[in-house]
């Protein structure tokens, strides 16, 4: 006996199969779905959006620093997020939490280590340490394969855009008072980028050791 196969009405497998369209629309409405199911929460829970004790604004100067190391994209060789390993934490200390990150805007937290987690780097080194790194890496690290930064050391920081630049945190929720706004080109009178981007690295990861 022969049994004749009909091609099966409506919503198939094969039809999503032999459907470019209908394979990306599946694809972009799962990954959807799953984004609300896995992030939206965390906006409203409160370990997530609330700062970790000890956790402040960046300063003008640092938030200066910031935007260089951003620039300079510090963040493709080096990450700013510890994880909970045992290996991890005994070489840079207390694992990264979400509360830490709360006035971060866009986040560095990064996806390479060429170089190490920077995470905890504040108060590591001295000053003049990350000066003589940041202008020439391999005096202080032979090993290195970082790139030198000369020019920072040259060129003037960007006082004339730190107001807006904080003005625009404060709208997502960085509590900057108008008086800290008002001062924050003041603070980077006479300062170098080489002085702004070590405040930055300075100011890492304090609240927790």
């Amino acid at each position: 006996m022969s049994h004749n196969a009909t091609p099966a009405a409506g919503f198939t497998h094969e039809k999503v199969e032999t459907s470019n369209f209908l394979m990306i629309v599946l694809i972009l409405l799962v990954v959807a779905v799953g984004g609300l199911v896995e992030i939206v929460p965390l906006f409203f829970q409160k370990s997530t959006t609330e700062p970790v004790n000890g956790v402040k604004p960046y300063t003008a100067l640092q938030l200066a620093g910031r935007d260089i190391y951003v620039r300079e994209g510090c963040f493709t060789c080096h990450s700013q997020m510890i994880r909970p390993f045992r290996a991890e934490t005994l070489r840079y200390g207390h694992y990264s939490v979400a509360g830490e990150f709360v006035y971060d805007h866009p986040f560095q937290w990064g996806s390479k280590r060429t170089g190490p987690d920077l995470h905890r780097v504040g108060g590591k080194y001295s000053d003049e340490w990350h000066r003589i790194h940041l202008n020439n890496p391999r005096d202080v690290v032979p090993e290195s394969n970082m790139p030198a930064y000369p020019w920072l050391e040259k060129t003037p920081a960007d006082a004339a855009s730190i107001g807006t630049h904080m003005k625009a945190l404060r709208a997502v929720g960085v509590p900057y008072t108008d008086q800290e706004i008002a001062d924050g080109a003041a603070q980077l009178k006479g300062k170098t980028e080489a002085d702004a981007l070590i405040a930055f690295l300075q100011a890492l990861g304090l609240a927790l050791k």
